[in-house]
């Protein structure tokens, strides 16, 4: 059960893109932030396979600017 948060950036101007973006991939959870352009974005998979294509789902979203690792636990 891989557990991750992380502060998503978004490209300029694209905030409510990426917090839609994101609440529709599944295993995603976010806090968009009231007063700046970021959002926390919390993963929870069932296993390492599916956090792995949910990685290649994150990095295909065109409004995301850059996604930095803030926490993470791996029970393996």
């Amino acid at each position: 059960m891989p557990i991750f948060s992380y502060l998503a950036i978004p490209i300029n101007g694209a905030k409510e893109k990426l917090c839609a973006d994101l609440a529709a991939l599944e295993y995603c959870r976010i806090i968009p932030a009231e007063n700046q352009d970021v959002i926390v974005l919390i993963t929870d998979t069932p296993d390492e396979t599916t956090e792995e294509t949910l990685q290649e789902s994150l990095k295909q979203l065109q409004s995301l600017q850059s996604l930095n690792l803030a926490f993470g636990y791996n029970e393996n």
